[in-house]
């Protein structure tokens, strides 16, 4: 169990870094409606996070769910940095 904070911080690292490109590449295709999913995702992390037996856990739920909330602000970011640029 001493390695969860190892784990946790590489499994941070490695979803900031594809909720970024996921942001960019929905934000282009679809524009700003995917900010739905994310929420809705978000809030069942929530939901998770606050059932889990564990800290462990309820530390993962909570964290996948502001990863997503989150999110939702930087879909609408994205697409006014993509505007701004002539898209």
């Amino acid at each position: 169990m001493k390695w969860i904070g190892i784990y946790f911080g590489l499994y941070v690292l490695v979803t900031i870094g594809v909720y970024h490109i996921l942001i960019v590449k929905l934000e282009a295709r679809f524009g700003v409606w995917p900010w739905i999913a994310f929420l809705l995702i978000g809030l069942a992390c929530l939901y998770f996070a606050l059932a889990a037996a564990s800290d462990a856990w309820s530390m993962w739920w909570g964290y996948n769910a502001f990863i997503n909330l989150w999110s939702i602000k930087e879909m609408f970011d994205q697409n006014k940095r993509a505007l701004a640029n002539g898209r």
